[in-house]
């Protein structure tokens, strides 16, 4: 596994990230990393790796576009030292341009995302071990779906971006294209987006895919 004794993953994002986290930043006892995907990841690095000692920290905070990510990236992310960042942001970037279309100013536009996100690779690029690029997502198959098509464009500026930093890119598009594919949307979210504890595993288990993670070591 990829991460060692005492390392420390920040897990930035927004709503699907933060899924009831604390304030500004998440880790310890209780329900401090919440109870989406960032928990299940704890859960598991504590279960399949008790020797390994791993901080998780949940710097989500729902509503949050990059823009909004960006503005605090250096409070909630640089100056906590990370060992490692994963970065999951833009879903509100598209959600805002379809139920907000009077409030341009509440949009994030792809040229405008592409930067946030390459500023925040850049913020941290020779400080950690690893950076992770998680993908946006909307749980539509259909391809021709309006916010769908339009979070395609959003998940390839990501696909771009990781190459380009040699990223570790967790495509969530594509498993929730491919998990729907079986079973409807309706069966992990109701908005298509905010995922119940079967997405929240599904996420988890996609995430530590790329971490040389083993459930029986």
């Amino acid at each position: 596994m990829i991460f060692k004794d005492m390392d420390r993953i920040v897990f930035a994002g927004d709503s699907v990230t933060d899924m009831g986290s604390s304030q500004p930043v998440g880790e310890g006892l209780f329900d401090n990393t919440g109870r989406g995907y960032v928990r299940v990841v704890e859960n598991l690095l504590a279960v399949c790796y008790p020797e390994v000692r791993v901080r998780v920290t949940n710097s989500g905070i729902s509503g949050n576009t990059s823009r909004d990510l960006l503005a605090r990236f250096d409070r909630d992310v640089v100056s906590l030292n990370p060992d490692w960042v994963s970065i999951c942001i833009g879903i509100n970037d598209v959600w805002r341009q379809f139920d907000s279309p009077a409030m341009p100013d509440h949009c994030v536009l792809p040229e405008e995302y592409e930067t946030n996100v390459e500023k925040m690779i850049l913020a941290v690029k020779d400080k950690v071990k690893g950076i992770f690029i998680l993908t946006p997502y909307y749980m539509e198959p259909n391809k021709e779906d309006k916010m769908r098509a339009r979070m395609g464009e959003y998940v390839e500026i990501c696909k771009r971006l990781a190459q380009k930093y040699a990223c570790t890119l967790v495509d969530f598009q594509k498993m929730y294209d491919d998990y729907c594919s079986i079973r409807h949307s309706s069966y992990i979210a109701w908005d298509r987006v905010h995922p119940n504890q079967v997405g929240a595993t599904l996420m988890a288990r996609e995430f530590l895919k790329y971490c040389g993670f083993e459930y029986l070591n």
